[in-house]
């Protein structure tokens, strides 16, 4: 919304705002500094609670020091601080002498929202207790952000239903610069937005996002690509237990085999990050696969294009399937995160600088699928979290296919997949 916000209005969200840093700092663990900081807040407790004994005792004093008029004496200090509370135009004239005016407001608006001046003092001393147990809770929730199997890799309770709707796109729709430039077209017809986070205009600019070049450059050796997987526990309806060529890990060395032969010199990291002593855990699946990914990267400084390759996750009635080249071929959905929830704006402590280099890789790859596979590819998929997009501009998460898919609509998907990449990253 632009323009002016009324005063009131605004009021809410700093409270909103005090209150969220409130319950941050409650969430956030802080074990390191657990134990100082009790002892600050004791010795602060101490102090409040002295203070009010003390205030009550001078008050007491106060009042019986005026015999039987006390009550008289109460009363008048009951209207004098109504009236600053509530006409504190009438009180300007007994103000402090060498006090201006917007001191003098200002202080008055931090007594109606006292929590917004609580927030405000200790907002460095907050800030310092955001340490690396806050963000292990923040990874695990961006972990657990998208659907949940179990041990077996099936899938636990029903998934996101908005997800499930964005597995169609109106097949030939105008894919111009013109009708690109409409926001509300664009969003409608290439995207979906998860109630977890928001985007704008600004963000989503088709000039921008089209003009970003994505290509790579072949004139110098080494690998360019690099595929890996986050969860590589996904199978799909007829994969073979404990084998892993039938699994998302087959698929995506099918993936790096079709990039190699097309000239795009592919490597595939096939670590596993979503198994912890023996059994399937997914909370620091993206925290344990960023590591590894950036080793690689070290090793490998001429690799320009990161994808982490998934299996999505629908109801046991839901095909994701459609017809290339006369196959059965497994429907694919792009996955976007934007470090921004719709609470609270921008998550800080994930930041991604590549943000607009990972939407406009997303949506060339989605404008090729529309004019040379109608039907292949779901609304682009966009939710709070980073999912290690951050490090590297050219980076694409990848929902192929979901669990109801057979293995081989899943490698069909691929030979597209490889060709859409192809266009994108070297064709001019």
């Amino acid at each position: 919304m632009r323009g002016r916000v009324p005063a009131r209005r605004n009021r809410h969200k700093l409270t909103d705002r005090g209150i969220h840093f409130l319950e941050e700092q409650i969430r956030g663990g802080c074990c390191r500094r657990m134990d100082r900081s009790v002892r600050r807040n004791l010795r602060q407790a101490g102090t409040a609670a002295s203070a009010v004994l003390f205030s009550a005792f001078l008050l007491y004093t106060g009042m019986a020091g005026k015999s039987g008029d006390w009550e008289y004496y109460f009363q008048k200090q009951v209207m004098e601080n109504a009236e600053k509370m509530y006409l504190p135009a009438l009180t300007w004239v007994n103000r402090t002498p060498d006090k201006e005016i917007g001191e003098w407001i200002r202080e008055k608006a931090l007594a109606w929202i006292p929590l917004v001046s609580y927030a405000r003092d200790h907002e460095v001393y907050g800030s310092a207790l955001e340490d690396e147990e806050t963000l292990a809770r923040i990874l695990e929730a961006q972990a657990n952000d998208e659907n949940a199997v179990d041990e077996n890799g099936k899938l636990i309770g029903e998934p996101d239903e908005t997800e499930t709707e964005a597995a169609e796109v109106t097949p030939n729709v105008d894919t111009s610069i013109e009708k690109l430039r409409d926001f509300d077209y664009l969003l409608s017809n290439f995207y979906t937005v998860d109630s977890s986070t928001m985007v704008d205009p600004a963000q989503l600019n088709a000039d921008e996002l089209m003009g970003k070049s994505m290509k790579i450059d072949t004139s110098t050796s080494g690998p360019k690509v690099l595929i890996y997987h986050t969860h590589s526990q996904e199978e799909f309806a007829d994969s073979t237990p404990g084998d892993t060529a039938t699994s998302i890990v087959g698929v995506g060395e099918y993936l790096t085999q079709l990039l190699n032969e097309k000239g795009i010199e592919t490597i595939h990291d096939t670590g596993v990050y979503d198994i912890i002593n023996g059994k399937l855990d997914r909370s620091n699946a993206y925290e344990y696969a960023g590591a590894a990914v950036e080793k690689i990267l070290e090793q490998n400084p001429s690799i320009e294009v990161l994808i982490d390759l998934h299996r999505d996750g629908v109801a046991e009635g839901t095909r994701l399937v459609t017809e290339i080249n006369g196959k059965p071929t497994a429907k694919i959905m792009f996955f976007n995160g934007l470090s921004r929830s719709r609470t609270n704006g921008n998550i800080d402590y994930l930041p991604n600088p590549y943000i607009q280099d990972n939407l406009a890789f997303s949506l060339q790859m989605q404008i090729d699928a529309e004019n040379k596979y109608p039907g292949f590819v779901r609304h682009i998929y966009l939710r709070a979290y980073r999912y290690n997009l951050h490090l590297m501009p050219k980076s694409l998460l990848v929902e192929a296919g979901a669990q109801t898919n057979t293995v081989e609509e899943m490698m069909n998907a691929m030979e597209v997949l490889s060709a859409m990449l192809t266009d994108v990253l070297t064709e001019e």
